[in-house]
């Protein structure tokens, strides 16, 4: 994906609100970036390594673990998205 057409961070939280619309079955309307994964949603762990993944297919990049790891709300996940998008993909 081209750095100047990455989708902006609106585009992104819709396309986060299906990921976990279809990996949890967490309806849309109940996504926010305020959302937070473990409380609000009780996703654990391994629900996020399956977030991730679905992410990296979505992308077509690779998420680094360390990326994800202060991530705590759908929020972060759109930040993180969004500045990976921004990114020249890696060689």
């Amino acid at each position: 994906m081209d750095t100047d057409t990455a989708p902006d961070k609106a585009q992104i939280l819709i396309q986060i609100q299906g990921h976990l619309q279809q990996l949890f079955d967490v309806p849309p309307e109940k996504v926010t970036l305020a959302t937070h994964l473990y409380t609000d949603l009780q996703l654990d762990s391994i629900d996020a390594v399956d977030l991730v993944v679905q992410l990296q297919r979505a992308t077509g990049r690779k998420i680094k673990p360390e990326d994800f790891k202060s991530v705590r709300t759908v929020g972060d996940i759109v930040d993180a998205v969004h500045d990976l998008l921004r990114q020249p993909p890696a060689a």
